[in-house]
């Protein structure tokens, strides 16, 4: 721990007592077209024993499950779902052996691609029949073309479109039906038969009179493909920045195995890069990506971080420097060490963040999610209502007072004739044409059925939060989840800790003052380093660094012990020495004289961390620290006070140290808080969710880590403690100040973007529907063919993705 008058500098690694949790297992899951899909996969998963909680994604199809592996086997809840009709596969670790007979696991991007090129196949198929079917119609122009103007022919266009291109929606559809999952494929299935079996009636029985309409599940399945072709497109942009980062993985590694001969030449084996362990030697050539994190232990370099940084200038690294996995090896041959390997290195980590981001849903989804469960049987009792009031009622009461249905029967002279009138929706889109009340009120049906959406609204939030989450990580902003999104967008106040967080953590000792007497400064330091090798820390660094300098060896010392925010204790020569805060001291019985106030004071008041050393139970001196503000802490600090943010420091120094770091920053003394420790930071983030604050906490060191588990929003440095990053939900990569403020105003961008797509989403639904039910029809005269509903649908779930693609556009907005 950190031992300092900052807290923030008292920093230790306590035990962990283990305690047993649930694993945690990722499933890839095919079959799902909607938010009903999504919404049956989460029930078939959690009513599954030892399920705890399930989270899918319809975009990645990828679903997270927090499971007790002793009472089901993730292979178990991959069957399951499978046998439910949504084919399952269990995402191993790479490491993992696979069998022969298994198929080849094809990445997200390929998926992508493959999905995309079939959708557009079949548009394609669709089209070709779609082109016939309308030049049949020339006859109406006058144009009477053999066979192609047949009301056969025109049927026979109608089944191959449902037995090739649309077979697949139609198979889906009636699976989904009778496994009581039912999903948009049922609607738009139940949708395009009835069209075409009422037809294949009219066709067979003219005499009674109904008219065919064989073109509208051609039209309708065509808009329904087409549609599903560029949403495809369009979810294959949204995941591309996530792609991009999965890319940068390396797959091969160079393993030294021996040296050869006097000249020291390396002999190496190619293996993959996931079989690497810890410790191994590496070789690594000029435009070879680091398979691993590690240690340079041979040759320099410029190693291109921009991955991770974001800066395009490439760094030079030297032996004893570290390197991480993914980076690109520019100019020289080296040799590494291996720190981190598989799924703990540090891309790997980063990856692994960005997925679960895009899994966990924010709050606002709740309600489309709830909404999505019951969605598609409301559509289909919605649609059997409208059938029903319209044949039953509607039509028999008002046919005489609506225009539309004044003429119903009336304005073709021959029945026979009817079966051939086939009015294009092309050239007429709102249609309100002469039929019987059976075929008004099943066209008005099976309009219902169609213009329905539950896409739009399974893709509202994860398509905002994919695109959201994979703009953060190429700019360095690791955002966990969707939830961390929804409060970044009520965010009230940002409390900042001072000590490596607006400070660079890399304190300088400027101050090293002997009190005792017979003690001179040297022996104040050696004494000081000697009881502070035993900890890592910024200031510890420091004393250490600085005995180093004069050439001050280490003292024998014994009893070592650090008690976290407050100090260190040692026994050195025989004598009992303390090192650490005011507190800590007066804890012990340690009291600092008046005539030391003073010079305590004038250190604090410059800006200076102060560590107090007693021996034997008597202050024996004054060991201070300059630790240098980051160089973009004022324009950060700028930026959200103009973001409508208030700004608060909290820190564990002394107060005057800490008056002093705010007045550079232009922070009012009544939002400074200082001499706190790290149940004190609590407290005060406590205090002000009380007063209905929410709050955002940055931070970097173990001592904070409480105080980021309490924020609502918790942002830390990579840069920090392990602990402080786990503990975050936003994490820097850059390490840049500013980042903070891009992160938020990423943050409320992309909610900005759920809240529109999901208001788009519910608005479409509950318009369309009623539109599509015939409520202008009384007033207006108006009806929406089923073919032009599929396209509306087809509409809806693109322009979702596509509001959330203009996320990369407004760019320059947010950051």
């Amino acid at each position: 721990m950190l031992v300092g008058s900052d807290p923030a500098l008292l920093e230790s690694s306590p035990d962990a007592s283990a305690i047993a949790s649930p694993d945690t297992l990722t499933l890839d899951v095919g079959g799902m077209k909607c938010a009903g899909c999504v919404k049956a996969v989460e029930n078939q998963l959690t009513q599954q024993p030892g399920v705890l909680s399930a989270t899918v994604n319809l975009v990645t199809e990828v679903a997270k499950v927090e499971y007790w592996s002793e009472v089901v086997a993730g292979q178990a809840l991959a069957t399951k779902l499978t046998e439910s009709g949504f084919p399952t596969k269990v995402r191993w670790a790479s490491a993992e052996p696979i069998d022969a007979d298994d198929e080849p696991v094809l990445s997200p991007a390929e998926k992508q691609q493959q999905a995309t090129r079939q959708y557009f196949r079949q548009v394609a198929i669709a089209a070709i029949l779609l082109v016939f079917s309308a030049i049949g119609h020339l006859k109406h122009l006058g144009w009477d073309i053999p066979i192609l103007g047949s009301i056969a022919f025109h049927g026979g266009l109608a089944t191959l479109t449902l037995l090739v291109p649309a077979r697949s929606i139609v198979v889906d559809g009636w699976r989904g039906l009778r496994r009581n999952t039912p999903n948009m494929n049922t609607l738009v299935s139940l949708g395009a038969l009835t069209a075409y079996t009422t037809s294949i009636v009219a066709l067979l029985v003219p005499s009674l009179g109904w008219e065919c309409f064989f073109d509208e599940p051609v039209m309708l399945l065509g808009f329904i493909l087409l549609g599903r072709a560029l949403e495809q497109q369009a979810r294959g942009r949204a995941t591309s920045a996530f792609q991009a980062l999965l890319s940068l993985q390396p797959t091969l590694a160079r393993l030294i195995v021996a040296a050869e001969g006097n000249d020291g030449q390396k002999t190496w084996v190619e293996l993959p890069a996931d079989r690497i362990k810890v410790g191994e030697c590496l070789e690594v050539l000029p435009g070879d990506k680091i398979p691993v994190d590690g240690t340079i232990t041979l040759g320099t370099t410029t190693i291109d971080e921009s991955m991770l940084t974001g800066e395009s200038m490439p760094v030079l690294k030297q032996p004893g420097d570290s390197v991480a996995a993914g980076t690109l090896n520019q100019s020289g041959a080296i040799a590494i060490q291996a720190t981190r390997t598989g799924d703990t290195t540090t891309l790997a980590q980063i990856i692994a963040m960005v997925e679960a981001a895009q899994t966990r849903k924010a709050p606002i989804q709740t309600l489309a999610d709830t909404v999505a469960g019951y969605f598609t049987y409301g559509v289909m009792a919605i649609a059997t209502l409208t059938f029903l009031f319209w044949y039953t009622i509607s039509i028999p009461l008002w046919h005489e007072s609506i225009p539309a249905l004044n003429h119903l029967g009336h304005s073709l002279e021959h029945s026979s004739l009817m079966a051939h009138a086939m009015p294009s929706p092309v050239m007429n889109p709102v249609m309100a044409t002469a039929a019987s009340p059976l075929l008004i009120s099943l066209k008005l049906a099976i309009a219902v059925l169609v213009i329905a959406c539950p896409c739009a609204l399974g893709l509202a939030t994860p398509t905002a939060i994919l695109v959201g989450s994979s703009l953060g990580a190429e700019r360095g902003i690791l955002l966990r989840g969707g939830d961390v999104l929804e409060t970044i967008h009520r965010l009230t106040t940002v409390v900042l800790d001072k000590t490596g967080t607006l400070t660079t953590g890399q304190p300088v000792i400027t101050d090293c003052l002997a009190l005792q007497s017979g003690l001179d400064d040297a022996d104040l330091l050696q004494i000081a380093a000697t009881v502070e090798s035993g900890t890592r820390h910024p200031l510890a660094t420091a004393i250490l660094a600085k005995a180093q300098q004069q050439s001050l060896a280490l003292l024998p010392a014994t009893d070592f012990h650090t008690r976290p925010g407050y100090g260190v204790s040692a026994t050195v020569a025989g004598q009992p020495v303390l090192l650490g805060t005011h507190t800590w001291l007066s804890q012990h019985g340690v009291e600092i004289p008046p005539s030391v106030e003073q010079q305590v004071e004038q250190l604090a008041s410059a800006g200076k961390s102060l560590v107090y050393v007693a021996i034997a139970g008597q202050l024996a001196g004054i060991i201070a620290g300059l630790d240098e503000l980051r160089p973009d802490a004022s324009a950060m600090v700028e930026q959200l006070r103009q973001m409508g943010l208030r700004v608060r420091l909290l820190t564990g120094d002394h107060p005057a140290a800490a008056q002093a770091i705010a007045t550079a920053l232009h922070i009012p003394p009544e939002d400074v808080q200082a001499n706190l420790h790290p149940q004190d930071k609590v407290a005060a983030i406590t205090a002000l969710q009380s007063q209905g604050e929410r709050v955002a906490m940055v931070g970097d060191g173990i001592n904070d880590a409480p105080a980021l588990a309490q924020a609502d929003v918790s942002i830390s440095l990579h840069s920090g403690t392990d602990v402080a990053v786990e503990t975050a939900e936003i994490v820097l990569i850059r390490d840049r100040l500013l980042d903070v403020v891009e992160s938020i105003r990423l943050g409320r961008a992309t909610f900005n973007k759920i809240r529109q797509n999901l208001f788009w989403a519910f608005g479409y639904n509950l318009i369309g529907i009623p539109i599509a039910a015939g409520v202008l029809l009384p007033s207006f005269g108006l009806i929406l063919s089923p073919a032009i509903a599929g396209a509306f649908m087809a509409f809806s779930s693109v322009s979702v993705v596509t509001n959330s693609l203009l996320l990369r556009r407004s760019r320059p907005a947010i950051g």
